[in-house]
């Protein structure tokens, strides 16, 4: 029987908090152009003064919430790598990141030397952006490609509505929403409005209005992460017994001067303490892992502007992590995962 490999794949992370590692690290992510999607020369020149101040800036960042074994985000994907393996029986399970190590080109070269010719690969993102789940992809077939290695990949697809994501991550939060809170904040990665309109099929449907995304189909919703962000929110939210006026979305982690897409999350902290909400819980359904996004954006800097705009507390519900709910769930997508053509 033909082993079939499962490749995790997260984002990434500096090798560690000193300023030259974080500065490498970024000008990798920066100068992907699936990320910064300008003209090379123009993007060039962006990162490199973006890099002038922002790696040290960042490594501060990094620094506070970096753990004795690494980087969180990279802690957490090792660790949830582990725990599928007992369940993933089809062969080997390795982990890479997009950028940085264990790089996406080490891990299928390793993979390729222990005789592996199909691979599960699985970016372990929810919902569907160029940026995060397209660049995974094409790296590892430029991987493919330029290494001339035989394996053929099974991918998995984003996992927004899927019943097994939804009941674990419901399964996390049900501790959380046991306690008395005021409201419940969902917040995601953001995106400039931009990747939207580059994505969108039609040519018409990503209008800066919530209401275009309620009504997604087909193939517009196949490819707008705002509209998957808003259906993965509004199915979590009725599978967890939440009444509407319980719950929000918005998104965080904004960067440069280009209009991203709304509500921000920053504005929307300040929103809700006006509107008298003192204990907030807030929670990152873009994330399967706990990493500076989460952590530092919104455990530390989040925390500290909603209790200065009148809130009282706010707590960061952990991401899916290694709950055993979500460690299932992502096999179980994985087996399903069709073979790319």
């Amino acid at each position: 029987m033909t082993e079939q490999a499962l490749l995790l794949v997260n984002l990434g992370s500096p090798a560690s908090t000193e300023v030259d590692d974080v500065r490498s690290y970024l000008n990798q992510f920066l100068m992907d152009p699936y990320v910064v999607d300008l003209p090379w020369p123009i993007r060039r020149l962006l990162v490199s003064l973006i890099l002038i101040k922002r790696p040290a800036q960042s490594a501060h960042a990094y620094a506070s919430i970096w753990w004795p074994e690494g980087s969180p985000l990279v802690v957490l994907s090792q660790r949830l790598t582990e725990a599928v393996r007992p369940y993933w029986k089809e062969g080997p399970v390795e982990l890479a990141m997009r950028y940085g190590e264990p790089s996406i080109e080490r891990a299928l070269l390793k993979l390729a030397g222990q005789g592996i010719k199909q691979v599960t690969f699985a970016p372990l993102y929810p919902q569907f952006a160029d940026s995060t789940t397209t660049t995974a992809i094409e790296e590892a077939r430029r991987v493919i490609r330029d290494k001339h290695l035989d394996i053929k990949l099974s991918i998995l697809q984003p996992f927004y509505d899927q019943p097994g994501y939804l009941d674990a991550l419901v399964d996390s939060v049900k501790p959380h929403l046991a306690q008395e809170f005021d409201h419940l904040l969902l917040s995601f990665h953001g995106l400039p409005e931009r990747h939207l309109h580059k994505t969108d099929p039609t040519g018409s449907h990503c209008l800066n209005t919530v209401d275009c995304c309620q009504r997604a189909e087909g193939a517009v919703l196949a490819s707008c992460y705002r509209a998957q962000c808003l259906q993965s929110s509004t199915a979590f939210a009725g599978r967890a017994g939440l009444r509407p006026e319980q719950w929000s979305m918005s998104f965080q982690s904004r960067l440069g001067r280009a209009k991203w897409i709304e509500p921000y999350t920053e504005a929307h902290l300040e929103v809700l303490a006006a509107k008298g909400v003192k204990k907030l819980l807030v929670m990152c359904p873009a994330f399967v892992a706990d990493c500076i996004e989460t952590l530092e954006e919104i455990g530390d800097r989040g925390r500290e502007q909603f209790i200065a705009a009148g809130g009282q507390e706010l707590q960061l519900i952990p991401c899916l992590n290694t709950h055993e709910s979500w460690v299932q769930a992502l096999v179980a997508l994985c087996r399903r995962a069709p073979q790319a053509l």
